[in-house]
């Protein structure tokens, strides 16, 4: 999972594959418990690249995808998005892999 990247970097990546957004925080408690499952989402769900926005250092990125609770999702395809789980709720394994089998279905 890609955790590094300026926001030129980050553009080029949604615009030219299949990306996950995974906007989380280090003090969130809902993101520590599904951090976990998080490399065995990506081994599934392996035709997306995978970046992990830290909410606090991009916080220009979460307000530019309306991302106003964390842990979300962002699924783009080319720079289309494709799919969002976008809210404060805390996530499940079951649910976020849910999530993206729906995402996967579209394309």
């Amino acid at each position: 999972m890609l955790e590094k990247f300026t926001n030129d970097e980050l553009k080029t990546l949604v615009d030219n594959q299949k990306v996950v957004l995974f906007f989380s925080a280090s003090w969130c408690p809902d993101c520590i418990f599904i951090d976990p499952y998080i490399p065995k989402l990506e081994k599934e769900f392996n035709d997306f690249k995978w970046i992990h926005v830290d909410r606090d250092e991009h916080m220009d990125v979460a307000q530019e995808n309306n991302v106003m609770g964390i842990p979300s999702f962002i699924c783009f395809d080319h720079g289309k998005e494709v799919g969002r789980f976008v809210d404060k709720d805390r996530k499940t394994y079951d649910q976020v892999k849910d999530f993206l089998n729906q995402v996967e279905s579209k394309l």
